[in-house]
C-alpha cells in the first residue's frame, strides 16, 4: 500500500498498488491530491493578493465595488444577489461605500421606488489603483522566476483559464 498525505487531510490515505486493481484508485487519489494542492495554492495566492491592496476597503466592500463596476448600475437587490448576501447587509456595505465617496445611489428613472448604485470616478480610480498594486505584486514575483518557469507559468495560466471557463462553453 502507498500512503498519501494531502495538504488538508486529517490522516494518511491508503492507496492500492498498480497491477492489483488499485491503479484506478491511485489515479483518482493522485487527481484528488492535485485538486487539493491547486485549491490550497489558489486560496493562498488570493489571500496574498487581497493583502496587497485593499484600498482601505473590507473584502466585502471591495467585492461589492467590483460588482457595481461590472453590473453597471445594479439595484441593491441585484448586487446583494451577485454577492450572495442579504439585502440589509448590502445596504450597509453600499452605505459605507457611499461614505467613502466610491458609489452613489440614484433613483431609477423608470421606477422611482428602485434605487440603483453607480460607481463614482473616485471608486473607479480606487479599483484601478488596487488592481495595479496587485498586478505589480504578481509581476515582481513572476520576474524572479527563471525563464523556463515563466514559460511554464504562461502555459499554466492558459490551463487555469480553461479550467475556470469549462462550464461557460
Amino acid at each position: 500500500m502507498t500512503t498519501i498525505l494531502t495538504p488538508d487531510s486529517t490522516g494518511p490515505v491508503s492507496a492500492g498498488i498498480a497491477g492489483t486493481g488499485g491503479a484506478a484508485v491511485d489515479s483518482d487519489r493522485a487527481e484528488a491530491e492535485l485538486a487539493s494542492r491547486l485549491r490550497m495554492a489558489v486560496t493562498r495566492l488570493h489571500r496574498r493578493l487581497r493583502q496587497q491592496a485593499a484600498g482601505g476597503l473590507t473584502p466585502s466592500q471591495a467585492s461589492a465595488l467590483v460588482g457595481v463596476e461590472r453590473l453597471g448600475s445594479p439595484t441593491l437587490g441585484a448586487l446583494a444577489a451577485r454577492e450572495s448576501v442579504q439585502p440589509p447587509t448590502m445596504t450597509k456595505i453600499v452605505a459605507a461605500l457611499e461614505d467613502l465617496g466610491y458609489v452613489t445611489r440614484v433613483v431609477d428613472p423608470s421606477d422611482r421606488r428602485v434605487a440603483r448604485v453607480t460607481i463614482t470616478p473616485a471608486g473607479a480610480e480606487t479599483l484601478r489603483t488596487v488592481r495595479s498594486l496587485k498586478t505589480a505584486f504578481l509581476a515582481d514575483r513572476v520576474q524572479r522566476l527563471a525563464p523556463g518557469d515563466r514559460a511554464a507559468l504562461g502555459k499554466l495560466t492558459d490551463l487555469l483559464e480553461r479550467l475556470v471557463d469549462m462550464d461557460d462553453a
